[in-house]
């Protein structure tokens, strides 16, 4: 270097050439995950090749004999690539010379890329699915356990109306159970073969997409070999249905939490941690990364759209940086299914102090207006009555009953003299006035379809266990069929090494 400090153009050359720009172009390292998907790839590829004449027996049998012995060396003993693909291309070339080259024919790494992303991702949206039903079976049963365990129910984080531990859950089991609908939706779009697509403009041979799709268990196969090559959607919708996942448990984590810190729930030790220094203190960890995992999906989808957005037709290196964010968003959110149903199987509800609170702050108001209004009084004027008496009984001077005690009889009949000009007697019994104050009473009388009422929630978990039943059909069929097309591979392949 000069001694005016100044690098020559010779010296900032030799620095800035060879190795950096190699090692930024490659994903080997990051493509373990794809090894095996590789593989299958590769195999459904070479038969089908053999079947269309493209390539002799042979040389088929060869380069299907070196693949068996490259999956038994593993991922770690690959040759240095740019990628796991040419990586798997190199090795199989090592082992049977220049005709293990074949394995390249009427194909490109675009279609081959994208054929491995489908095949993997696949099974971690079965994955997802598995959990997510999982979840939803121990929210359902623990929901059935504390059907009639009455809790407050609230809403801006206020005491609102009484409802039960197994209305709450159920709540849940039905956001979960769309969430499972969302999946299974990825899934479909996600189990379509871009094989044979080639580059972008498919290819002179007289290859059979549909016969690779069939080997590798696709349902299909994306038609269009520009669109296959270069579509990305699928990881978009898996990383919204994933990410859509993730709020549902973040609803829940922060639920759970919420009332871990009233006392009304404990968290077993498993799904909880001391503090480091004050010994007291049990803290919901577990339920906190719960919560925490919706920001991993949220973000994966934003750098997939980012990644996506304006990319021209038809391949770009810029697609090479997408998948890495769907699986690590299902990674993270599977993971987090999982804690949170752990969390809910082995949690104690607090029944009695449960119980205690579903009444706090007048909840059972919209009960008492309730009942006026099917008495015949018009419900904005029974709404009135019952807002007077909250005020007076210390709620806010709106007539809101934010931290108010349940006004009683006497207090409502005062209300109802000042609003309707009558007595309270004449519209509504006594008796009937209590039962509507009683948190427990006012769960009851809440049977319409959907309500936490025992016969409504009888129903409803009758609901439950037919949808939980109808979706691991569904999960298994496709599982079969995935194991039912690996097993009849290994039988083509079998038969010609």
């Amino acid at each position: 270097m000069p001694e005016d400090g100044r690098e020559t153009d010779v010296v900032r050359r030799d620095r800035f050439s060879g190795g950096p720009a190699r090692g930024f172009l490659s994903s080997l390292a990051a493509d373990e995950r794809l090894f095996e998907a590789d593989l299958a790839v590769d195999r459904a590829h070479v038969v089908m090749l053999e079947e269309q004449g493209i390539v002799d027996e042979g040389d088929a049998a060869a380069i299907l004999g070196a693949l068996d012995a490259v999956e038994e060396a593993g991922h770690g003993a690959l040759p240095d690539g740019e990628d796991v693909h040419a990586a798997i291309e190199t090795a199989v070339i090592e082992r049977v010379g220049d005709r293990g080259g074949r394995m390249h024919t009427a194909r490109s790494r675009n279609d081959e890329v994208a054929a491995c992303i489908r095949y993997r991702l696949r099974e971690d949206l079965l994955a997802a699915a598995e959990a997510t039903l999982e979840a939803r079976e121990v929210l359902a049963a623990v929901a059935s356990e504390h059907a009639g365990t009455v809790m407050p129910g609230y809403t801006h984080l206020q005491p609102a109306q009484p409802t039960t531990v197994g209305h709450f859950l159920l709540s849940y089991e039905s956001a979960l159970a769309r969430d499972a609908d969302r999946l299974f939706d990825a899934y479909g779009r996600t189990n379509r073969s871009p094989l044979g697509a080639a580059a972008f403009a498919g290819t002179p041979f007289d290859v059979d997409r549909e016969r690779t799709a069939e080997l590798l268990g696709f349902d299909g196969v994306v038609e269009n070999s520009m669109d296959a090559a270069s579509a990305r959607d699928f990881l978009v919708e898996t990383t919204a249905a994933v990410a859509a996942l993730a709020t549902t448990l973040s609803g829940l984590a922060e639920d759970l939490v919420g009332l871990a810190s009233r006392g009304y729930v404990e968290l077993s030790d498993d799904y909880a941690s001391t503090s480091s220094i004050m010994p007291q203190k049990k803290n919901p960890d577990t339920m906190e990364l719960v919560r925490a995992s919706a920001g991993d999906a949220s973000a994966g989808l934003n750098a997939l759209l980012t990644i996506l957005k304006g990319l021209p037709r038809a391949y770009n290196r810029d697609l090479q940086r997408a998948h890495p964010h769907a699986f690590d968003a299902i990674d993270a959110v599977t993971e987090a299914t999982t804690v949170a149903a752990g969390a809910v199987a082995t949690a104690d509800w607090d029944a009695e102090a449960l119980a205690a609170a579903a009444g706090e702050g007048f909840a059972t108001a919209t009960g008492v207006a309730d009942l006026l209004a099917m008495r015949g009084v018009p419900f904005r004027t029974a709404h009135e009555v019952v807002a007077v008496a909250a005020e007076r009984a210390g709620g806010g001077t709106d007539g809101t009953a934010t931290r108010c005690d349940s006004p009683d009889y006497e207090a409502l009949d005062a209300a109802a003299r000042e609003v309707l000009g009558e007595p309270l007697d004449v519209h509504v019994d006594r008796a009937d006035v209590e039962a509507a104050l009683d948190p427990e009473a006012s769960v009851a009388s809440r049977d319409s379809l959907g309500g936490p009422a025992p016969d409504a929630l009888d129903g409803a978990m009758g609901r439950v266990e037919e949808g939980l039943e109808a979706d691991e059909e569904r999960l298994q069929t496709r599982r079969d069929a995935l194991e039912t097309a690996a097993y009849r591979l290994r039988e083509e392949v079998d038969r010609r090494v």
